[in-house]
């Protein structure tokens, strides 16, 4: 993999140039894109090359894919949809335009799946082309695992970064609800919509996010003993043995390298909090999508079809009542922080399934988009079958750079085990 980190260090080293970086991506992309999938539309090769070479910020020469249910103005942007096949922006969503003004490249836009939900994509693993790279983030999970990318931008509305993160065995950073402006992205449900990043690890994603952020995000060593809670939630049973085997064992790891850790029962407000996610985002996208769906749902898919449609008929009074009940879950997700630094769960129910019908299950992650904590996969871990398996580092609402710093922690001592 690309590692954002390495390339700034190259640069300013004289080993390398921002062009030559660039063109090193877009030649990875050329190799091994066929096979994989990652990219809706590339850039133009001479054009990209030549603007890298007078670009200018910390992020020159860093080569980034953007997931294409963001707004570009150079490249075509479909929403994952044949309905908008050669719509053209006039202008960049927020985040493009922040990457861009760190100086960053854009050499592409990733695959999304359908309107970025549960639709699968065209993608493959990297790892395992027979295994899904997650959703609905499918195309910048792959391109990262891959190399062709030093990093790329995400959306999460349920799982879409943690989940493909994990499976694809890369850094996904989702941050606390609108640390970063969702501007500019096709809508689904403006009260869970998040836009994250990803990258090879932990330090590199927290450098990418700082430098197109402007804010300290960078990852510091704990200053005194990391304090991290196991979360037992009351769907622990749906994460497979895999899974189990990965937790226990990064508790043993932490705990070794001087972690304390203890274990915590979900509070009910929290479970709650969970089981109203669905209504949210159903009402939300029945309104946000409605004249896409009264324009052209005989032509969407079905499970999107009949997801809009039941959103359109959830009343106004149940949808109340759901916010209601996420404002009290994300109380009691501040209130478990008064004890611990961060908890640890599972990204996902375990690695990447087989087979490309389904992205995954995103039950894992809904509860922490709900809320707006900020959320970091740790990479490191894998099963039997050398497929990633990714933890879930979850911190306070607006410590960003705890969770990043705690992930970063643990895939040291996961490496150094």
């Amino acid at each position: 993999m690309l590692s954002v980190i390495a390339i700034q260090d190259d640069i300013a080293a004289g080993r390398s140039t921002p062009a030559a970086e660039i063109a090193r991506s877009l030649d990875r992309i050329a190799e091994l894109d066929a096979a994989i999938g990652a990219f809706e539309t590339l850039a133009d090769r001479d054009t990209a090359i030549a603007a890298a070479g007078s670009a200018s910020g910390p992020l020159a020469g860093v080569s980034v894919g953007i997931k294409d249910i963001f707004d570009t103005a150079d490249l075509p942007t479909t929403y994952g949809t044949p309905l908008y096949e050669g719509y053209r922006p006039r202008t960049d969503a927020a985040v493009v335009s922040m990457i861009r003004q760190a100086g960053a490249s854009i050499v592409g836009k990733t695959v999304t799946t359908e309107f970025a939900f549960l639709n699968p994509s065209r993608t493959r693993n990297p790892l395992d082309p027979a295994h899904t790279p997650g959703g609905s983030s499918s195309g910048s999970a792959a391109a990262v695992a891959a190399g062709m990318v030093a990093a790329a931008t995400g959306t999460q509305t349920g799982g879409s970064v943690i989940r493909p993160a994990a499976y694809c065995g890369v850094s996904g950073y989702k941050p606390s609800f609108r640390l970063v402006p969702a501007v500019g992205a096709k809508a689904f449900s403006w009260s869970l919509d998040t836009v994250g990043f990803f990258a090879a690890s932990a330090a590199d994603v927290a450098r990418f996010a700082s430098c197109v952020t402007r804010r300290p995000l960078d990852v510091e060593e704990p200053a005194s003993p990391l304090r991290i809670g196991l979360y037992k939630s009351r769907i622990w049973n749906e994460a497979n043995a895999d899974m189990h085997l990965a937790l226990a064992r990064t508790a043993q790891i932490a705990t070794d390298a001087g972690a304390e850790f203890v274990e915590i029962d979900e509070p009910d407000t929290l479970a709650a909090g969970r089981d109203c996610h669905s209504t949210i985002q159903n009402y939300e996208v029945g309104l946000a999508m409605a004249d896409d769906f009264l324009r052209f749902g005989d032509r969407m898919s079905k499970i999107l079809r009949e997801t809009i449609a039941s959103g359109r008929a959830i009343p106004p009074a149940d949808y109340d009542k759901a916010r209601a009940t996420a404002r009290r879950a994300r109380k009691a997700a501040t209130a478990l922080f008064q004890a611990v630094d961060v908890v640890l769960t599972p990204s996902a129910t375990g690695a990447a399934p087989a087979g490309l019908a389904s992205t995954g299950s995103p039950v894992f992650n809904k509860v922490w988009t709900l809320t707006g904590n900020p959320c970091v996969n740790v990479t490191g871990l894998s099963n039997s079958a050398g497929m990633p398996i990714g933890v879930q580092v979850v911190a306070r609402f607006g410590a960003d750079r705890t969770a990043l710093s705690a992930a970063h922690w643990l895939e040291r001592v996961i490496r150094e085990a």
